[in-house]
């Protein structure tokens, strides 16, 4: 029979999954309310929150494998997280290029 001690860091990794689920529930929800599929921002702050709680975990268990595929994980997700944030302020890639591009006209 397995005997289960209950310890900060097997706290903190329940923590970490329940974040790391949360966002399929978020991401989830939003798609069912527009009736296509979304990732909503908070997927990515779910994401990230559950990938550095997980990532935490893994050190302390030195699981080296755990620990590449959260810190991988976490650029994806930051990554993505900035794409969203570029877009939402305005800062598509069109609209980069085009600034760019006055930019060029301007100083010729």
């Amino acid at each position: 029979m397995m005997s289960l001690t209950i310890t900060p860091w097997l706290i903190i990794g329940f923590i970490g999954q329940v974040l790391f689920t949360g966002r399929f529930v978020v991401q989830w929800i939003a798609s069912e309310r527009a009736r296509r599929s979304v990732v909503p921002l908070t997927f990515w702050v779910f994401s990230i929150a559950g990938g550095v709680t997980l990532l935490a975990y893994a050190i302390y268990r030195e699981d080296p494998v755990f620990i590449f595929g959260q810190a991988a994980g976490l650029l994806i997700y930051a990554r993505n997280l900035y794409f969203v944030i570029r877009e939402r302020l305005g800062r598509t890639p069109v609209v980069v290029a085009a600034e760019a591009k006055r930019g060029a006209d301007t100083a010729a």
